[in-house]
């Protein structure tokens, strides 16, 4: 759902959630989320890697992104669009692999 339309009092499923269409609704069952709820406190990176592990691919950066989004989100941050979080994303993935984090 487009961040805008977004209502944080109606969060049933994860499509209700920001940036979040069929597809990746599927890729959040598939890391074994059954409630938007269930992603509040999580790390997008972790999530990141597990979904890269379970589909034996490693998924484009923008997924990353759109990790960052809906986690900050149930955390309590407002919505955002899935791409203001590629520039920090660049940054942590950076030092990720410059072995800093």
């Amino acid at each position: 759902m487009h961040p805008t339309k977004v209502d944080r009092r109606r969060l049933h499923q994860f499509t209700d959630l920001p940036n979040v269409g069929k597809a990746f609704a599927k890729d959040l069952e598939l890391l074994g989320f059954t409630a938007p709820a269930q992603l509040k406190g999580q790390d997008p990176v972790q999530l990141y890697d597990r979904l890269s592990e379970l589909t034996r691919t490693r998924q484009d950066p923008c997924v990353l992104d759109t990790l960052m989004s809906i986690t900050r989100f149930m955390d309590g941050d407002p919505p955002r669009v899935w791409w203001a979080y590629t520039d920090e994303r660049k940054h942590l993935m950076a030092a990720r692999e410059a072995g800093d984090a």
